[in-house]
């Protein structure tokens, strides 16, 4: 994956397994977690003329807590949180869960926000206003997902991140190295939602993506984008 980013100009990447609750994507328990974490600065550290970065995709649970320890997230280089379960729960439990997670002070990219799929899965039914508040609040970013499948955040919502200075990533959700070019989907609907560059941190060079990202507890910001 970090090879085929580099052929195509990007000067990182980040890997971003899913938690342990996502036992159909073999999600990675702590302790394996742990490992996967060491083995991708090693192939951070090996000159690939790219730089890896140690993330993962942590799930939100019902009560809208994070599938990892504060221990584990904190040795983390990216955390990107989403929601894969309990889809139907209403409004106001939903808004809750996602407003929990947001507050968590380790949270720093909401993935596939709305988790719809086209055509097959309707939208994540919660309060959107609420939670761009919260996430301009705590510094939060949304992720707009270039998958095919997604496309999520619509252009009405990159639009409302916008317009409450809510930061934005631009990411593939890549299972495959050829899944890495979906990226052009992306930047298609970021620039529908009046998107420009300075809107999206992982137009950002490493250091500065990492220094924009919420800083987590006893972690400092300098320290962080040093590493």
């Amino acid at each position: 994956m970090a090879e085929a980013a580099r052929r195509l100009g990007h000067q990182y990447i980040a890997i971003t397994d899913h938690s342990k609750a996502v036992t159909v994507a073999n999600g990675l328990d702590e302790k394996r977690m742990a490992a996967h974490i060491e083995k991708i600065h090693e192939t951070s550290d090996k000159g690939l003329g790219i730089r890896v970065l140690a993330g993962a995709e942590v799930d939100i649970l019902k009560d809208g807590s994070l599938d990892y320890s504060d221990e584990l997230l904190r040795q983390l280089d990216v955390v990107v949180c989403s929601i894969h379960s309990y889809f139907n729960l209403d409004r106001a439990a939903m808004t809750e869960r996602m407003l929990a997670a947001i507050e968590n002070p380790y949270t720093q990219i909401i993935a596939h926000p709305t988790g719809r799929l086209l055509l097959r899965r309707d939208p994540i039914d919660y309060d959107m206003e609420k939670i761009l508040e919260a996430c301009a609040k705590h510094g939060v970013a949304m992720e707009c997902n270039s998958y095919p499948d997604r496309l999520d955040l619509k252009d009405v919502y990159l639009r409302m991140c916008k317009d409450r200075g809510v930061k934005v990533v631009i990411s593939t959700d890549s299972h495959s190295a050829a899944n890495l070019s979906f990226i052009g989907y992306g930047v298609t609907m970021a620039r529908r939602g009046w998107l420009e560059k300075r809107d999206v941190i992982n137009t950002l060079p490493a250091e500065q993506f990492l220094a924009a990202l919420r800083a987590k507890p006893s972690v400092d910001r300098k320290k962080r984008a040093a590493k």
